[in-house]
């Protein structure tokens, strides 16, 4: 083996290709590394770089002991720019041994040694050659894998390392052995090789014909034995042996001729049906078109129930099973009325939007008890393909109906109530966008004709009463939000949750737990401290497991220790329910300098954020932590920027900012925080910090601010001041213009909080600094 000089090239790794000497080949180079070294050859290696396979295609970032020890020395001759990815043409140069690879963040580099072909006899090359043309001038035809022209060279006289070469390049072969007539630096080896390969694959070809001979056969004989069947089963029905053979289309017949079908779907079963009728009964259609045909049968296209039109025994109904939420109760008996006075009314759309546990899903439930119609559900979390919502073409194996006309044939009526929960979390990928294909349903002046794929015809939705559920409205596309009612539903005050648990929580929990009144005493003093103590939440659930844990531990009490009944005292539950989990009034304890609390609102309902800044020796950096989004980071700079511009009213000193470092931070760095009404909060702490001036503890914020200081208002008031309340905090500043959202406040929340309303940050820092 005689070899030629070492270089140094960059090295491109490939997954399953291999270049030859002397063969062109178009390449997608898309992995960082790859492209680097694509760049940094076209610079300073005049194009030359190393093309090495790796060793197992799966590895999608290669290391030295991933790629063979052998490749090929390639030229760059054409290099188009994508985006995300380059596509290269290579040319082949020479084989190449790997001495040595060393591998950084950017990019393989490999010192090389460049090798010659070795020659052997050359009587022997000119047989081997003769036998190589021959055969692939038999196999030719056959072989679609070599390209025509290619073909034609091989019997051109071409020279023995070019036949090689070429061949290996195009014939179809695994990598283990491409990789291995690389590095066979002998031509007459390399040409054996070839001969292998060729008798290798007429061998797999014979196979395969024998193999396809088979089948045929066997097909023809399933055929014959079809055709026998048919005919055995002709002449048995002549002699009256068995029935006929559509005996199960009477049943749809009937359905047809017997009920009220709109017309056009008469005419559409009745079509499939005679369909039906003709085909085989052993073919796969005849159980598709069946499917289809009781499908469009069994889905409701009349039935109707009537609704409870007692408004006074429907408004009873909904105020047993809740508490509170008026706004929705007042919807529903609105609607009703509305109903029976005209007669006809198209259901209203509702979207309950609120934290989770207060109530949304089960307030659907009493809706449908309350007008006494069928009640179905369809979860939507998580949901990302369109054919959930419009169904399956009936092209496609196994296709059915979307989860529409599925509720719709659960329900059996074409007037239940409809819940669409979590409306909010439906996703979008590749298969499509449900929540696009939910304006039609959700669209009055739409669903009236609402078009299934899998059933083909217009379905009337129009006298369905949808109900959906949301955390978050913010989460809802805008034009799936336009065609919504929105009704909000907030946090639970304390009196809220004491209620509900005296009125729903206790006697269902009683009731599972086989419990009765006399046995199981919990006061209303004893809820509020499991409220304070044991939940923090905007909802009841939380409240409902703790109930249900004391449950529990009182049965295990009244058998194991054989007591008549227990009076739960707060000894008891820090006996049973550990100690306790949250501290009532969470507030900061004295007056702080650098820190002030704002208030937030998250899909869980209202919290309170407090906010806290220092400085010290730097450049005039500012530091902002706490995992913030852009625009609660943007509003951090407008409060750092009217800082500096109010330097001087501050009494500031000038050249403050060019000495210290400033940072702000939110605790709890966990949990993702954003939003634009922390912008007086941050401006309150930063003043704060730099002129060394208390901030009042029993104080609490909210509000967007502008670089001239104007505080504007934001969303959420009613859940935030719920959670300063929850706190123990007495005093929060809002924006003035947040003062029509007051009659939403509960009327304990305005007994126990003073809220300041005010314009701008003069009036913010009057009221949160100690003078």
């Amino acid at each position: 083996m005689s070899e030629m000089n070492t270089m140094n090239v960059p090295v491109v790794a490939t997954r399953g290709i291999i270049l030859f000497p002397n063969q062109e080949i178009l390449i997608e180079v898309g992995r960082d590394k790859s492209m680097n070294a694509v760049e940094e050859a076209e610079k300073f290696f005049n194009g030359h770089v190393l093309l090495v396979s790796q060793t197992d295609i799966m590895v999608d970032e290669p290391h030295e002991q991933d790629l063979f020890k052998y490749g090929t020395l390639v030229q760059i001759k054409n290099v188009k720019r994508k985006t995300g990815f380059l596509r290269v043409t290579f040319g082949g140069l020479q084989r190449a041994r790997i001495d040595s690879l060393n591998e950084d963040s950017q990019m393989f580099f490999a010192s090389v040694t460049l090798l010659e072909d070795e020659m052997g006899d050359h009587d022997e090359e000119v047989a081997l050659i003769r036998t190589i043309t021959n055969e692939i001038q038999k196999m030719s035809p056959q072989n679609v894998s070599i390209p025509r022209e290619i073909v034609n060279q091989f019997t051109m006289g071409i020279s023995s390392t070019q036949l090689a070469d070429q061949f290996s390049q195009y014939f179809p072969l695994q990598l283990d052995r491409k990789q291995q007539l690389l590095e066979t630096l002998n031509v007459n080896e390399r040409l054996m090789m070839i001969i292998q390969e060729i008798q290798r694959e007429k061998t797999l070809t014979t196979i395969e014909s024998d193999i396809n001979e088979r089948v045929k056969g066997r097909i023809e004989e399933n055929q014959r034995e079809y055709y026998l069947r048919e005919k055995m089963r002709a002449i048995r029905e002549e002699l009256g042996d068995v029935a006929d053979v559509g005996e199960d289309t009477d049943e749809f017949r009937q359905l047809i001729e017997n009920n009220p079908y709109p017309e056009n779907i008469k005419q559409k079963a009745l079509e499939e049906l005679q369909r039906y009728e003709m085909l085989p009964q052993a073919s796969g259609e005849s159980g598709v078109v069946r499917s289809y045909l009781e499908w469009l049968l069994k889905t409701p296209w009349w039935q109707e129930t009537n609704d409870d039109e007692d408004l006074n025994k429907v408004r009873n109904v909904l105020d047993s099973d809740h508490y509170g939420l008026e706004k929705v109760k007042d919807r529903i008996m609105e609607y009703l009325a509305v109903k029976q006075m005209t007669g006809t009314l198209d259901a209203p759309i509702l979207c309950l939007v609120g934290p989770p546990g207060v109530g949304k899903t089960s307030l659907a439930t009493s809706i449908s008890h309350a007008l006494n119609r069928k009640f179905v559900k369809a979860s939507l979390g998580g949901v990302r393909d369109e054919a959930e919502i419009r169904g399956h073409r009936r092209t496609y194996l196994g296709s059915m109906p979307g989860r529409i006309i599925q509720g719709m044939k659960k329900a059996g009526v074409v007037n239940p109530v409809f819940l669409l929960d979590e409306i909010d979390k439906m996703a979008s990928d590749y298969k499509g966008d449900p929540s696009s294909a939910m304006l039609e349903v959700l669209d009055p002046e739409q669903n009236k004709l609402f078009s299934d794929h899998y059933l083909e015809e217009p379905y009337d939705l129009s006298k369905v009463m949808f109900v959906a559920t949301a955390n978050y409205l913010g989460d809802i596309p805008e034009a799936l939000r336009d065609r919504l009612e929105i009704i909000q539903l907030s946090s639970y005050t304390e009196d809220e949750k004491v209620n509900i648990a005296r009125k729903h929580l206790v006697p269902k929990q009683l009731r599972v737990n086989g419990l009765n009144e006399t046995q199981f005493t919990l006061s209303d003093d004893m809820l509020r401290y499991l409220i304070r103590h044991y939940t923090r939440e905007a909802g009841v659930r939380q409240l409902e497991r703790v109930i249900a844990s004391l449950c529990r531990k009182t049965v295990l009490a009244i058998l194991k220790d054989s007591k008549a009944s227990i009076d739960v005292t707060e000894a008891m539950i820090t006996e049973w329910l550990g100690k306790t989990i949250f501290e009532y009034g969470q507030k900061e304890q004295k007056n702080q300098v650098g820190v002030v609390t704002g208030l937030a609102y998250t899909s869980f309902g209202g919290d309170v954020l407090p906010v806290e800044v220092t400085y010290f020796d730097g450049k005039g950096r500012l530091i902002v932590t706490g995992q913030l989004g852009d625009v609660m980071k943007e509003s951090a700079e407008i409060a750092f920027g009217f800082v500096k511009s109010h330097a001087k009213q501050l009494e500031i000193e000038s050249d403050f900012f060019e000495k210290h470092d400033i940072h702000i931070h939110v605790p709890e760095g966990a949990v993702p925080k954003d939003g634009p009404s922390a912008g007086i909060t941050l401006t309150t702490a930063l003043i704060s910090a730099i002129t060394n001036r208390e901030v009042y503890s029993d104080i609490a914020m909210t509000g967007e601010v502008t670089l001239r200081g104007n505080v504007l208002p934001i969303g959420g008031l009613k859940e935030k001041s719920l959670a300063a309340h929850r706190v123990g905090i007495n005093r929060i500043v809002i924006p003035k213009m947040n003062m029509k959202d007051m009659d939403d406040i509960p009327q304990v929340v305005k007994d126990s909080v003073k809220f300041i309303p005010v314009e701008s940050m003069e009036q913010v820092l009057k009221e949160a600094l100690v003078q």
